[in-house]
């Protein structure tokens, strides 16, 4: 095969497969959970087939009557893997944790479109693609936050869609002003036309406006803690690599590979960021509700993620794109961990566990070792990640910044071993005798993989740093 059909089967095969889910659900539910993972893996085996080709300097594109449908580089390709790698996990976990809830059919056709569209929107070269994209998981996101149906949960999925839909409204007006002032959507032409000259300021505004709240930062945040109503699977969707991650990818695509932006954006949206990262931490801090906890840690920590990206520098780049990978892979073992916690135990308040690491160690060693990577502590993978961003904050000067996301960094230690030591130490609070178990065997072994990762990140942390610094080098110009 080409590397043009490698690169369409990696979209087309969970976008398209995901319409052939409900029908075969009809019949057999074992085949419609393989085949939703298989449609997943699909799509992480042709993006990883790409990486020879793109970490040699060479683009992929698929063209159709000389429009240009989908193109891959390096910084795609990377993200590519990331979402399908993290998602391929959950649609693993979830044959366990959906399977006595109704609606089922319509959850696997769900996940995997979204995940299908995340493909599309990563290799998408054209403005209005990537919007309609952006859109396909909005939709899906809606339906998926709502699963449950219950009227408190479906007006919180309601929220959720609202503020993505507005803010991508407002995208789109910003897509329209960069038409108006190259005549193109496509982003080659468009850099072409620029020849270097930066957006108009207004167009960086709306497209943040779409940006921010997607990623959902300070202050379009608040839905994403309420999406916590969602099962598990689905919050670890949202927060690990695919939804809020979208937004990142967004900004990286757009003003740091397709077109320059006024100087002034560079201390800007840092600052936005440390604001956000200041303040979610601070939410988590006194959060009881184990998923609107480490969703408020998913805002904070998309925080340093967009100082990594902003300050620009090659070290802050490395680190902000390394940290999405590793962050995805923690904090999807995070979300996942409380799915078991809240299926078995009956609960999400912190404050009424205690003690189950007896009865759930697996879940517990887990939990542990994924929050370690999400708090920074060596040798885990999110410690070498935050370490880069910080110290390429630092070179670039913004003092200020630094030291507000370290302090940002202290409270997530704070909050997490705060999370850790209430639901698996100390005494049971839970009513008397009732001992929960771990889940099912394929929600262990989700758990206890990612968990795992989580670790071999860092000490194996020099083959993902080394498809990155091609990555960032691509996107700086060094290399071709």
């Amino acid at each position: 095969m080409n590397l043009e059909g490698i690169l369409s089967l990696a979209v087309l095969a969970p976008l398209l497969g995901s319409l052939f889910l409900p029908l075969v659900g009809r019949w057999s539910e074992r085949a419609r959970n393989g085949l939703s993972l298989v449609f997943v893996l699909i799509a992480l085996g042709m993006a990883a087939a790409l990486i020879p080709a793109v970490t040699a300097g060479a683009t992929v594109s698929v063209q159709l009557a000389g429009f240009t449908l989908f193109y891959a580089d390096s910084l795609a390709v990377f993200m590519a893997i990331v979402s399908s790698l993290v998602g391929a996990v959950i649609v693993l976990y979830s044959f366990g944790y959906i399977s006595h809830y109704p609606w089922r059919n319509e959850y696997y056709f769900m996940v995997v479109i979204f995940l299908g569209a995340m493909m599309g929107l990563i290799f998408s070269r054209n403005l209005l693609i990537l919007y309609l994209f952006w859109e396909i998981t909005a939709i899906a996101c809606w339906r998926l936050i709502g699963f449950f149906r219950e009227k408190s949960y479906v007006l919180k999925a309601d929220k959720a869609f609202l503020v993505t839909v507005f803010g991508a409204l407002a995208m789109l007006l910003g897509f329209i002003m960069i038409y108006s002032q190259t005549g193109s959507f496509d982003l080659g032409r468009i850099q072409q036309a620029l020849q270097g000259r930066p957006i108009a300021n207004i167009a960086v505004v709306l497209i943040l406006c779409g940006i921010l709240s997607k990623s959902a930062t300070v202050p379009l945040h608040t839905w994403l803690p309420d999406a916590g109503v969602a099962p598990s699977p689905v919050t670890a969707l949202l927060h690990a690599a695919v939804l809020v991650k979208i937004g990142v990818y967004v900004y990286a695509r757009l003003f740091l590979t397709g077109m320059a932006i006024e100087p002034v954006w560079h201390t800007v949206v840092p600052a936005i960021a440390a604001v956000s990262a200041l303040v979610s931490a601070g939410a988590a801090l006194i959060e009881t509700d184990l998923k609107r906890l480490i969703a408020y840690s998913t805002i904070s920590q998309i925080g340093f993620i967009f100082l990594g990206l902003a300050i620009g520098n090659e070290i802050g780049l490395a680190g902000g794109l390394l940290y999405i990978l590793m962050h995805g892979i923690a904090k999807g073992g995070l979300f996942l961990c409380a799915g078991i916690v809240e299926q078995n135990a009956k609960t999400k308040d912190i404050t009424k566990m205690g003690g189950l690491i007896a009865t759930m160690p697996v879940t517990a060693v887990a939990f542990l070792l994924c929050a370690f990577s999400v708090m920074g502590i060596p040798p885990m993978g999110g410690f070498f990640s935050k370490y880069m961003v910080i110290i390429g904050a630092v070179t670039s000067g913004n003092i200020a910044i630094t030291l507000t996301f370290l302090v940002g960094a202290f409270l997530t230690i704070i909050y997490l071993f705060r999370a850790f030591t209430l639901v698996f130490l100390g005494e049971s609070k839970l009513a008397p005798g009732f001992r929960p178990a771990e889940g099912s065997p394929v929600m262990v072994f989700s758990v206890a993989f990612l968990g795992a990762l989580s670790i071999l990140g860092g000490l194996f942390i020099n083959f993902p740093s080394q498809f990155v610094q091609t990555t960032v080098q691509q996107m700086l110009g060094m290399i071709q």
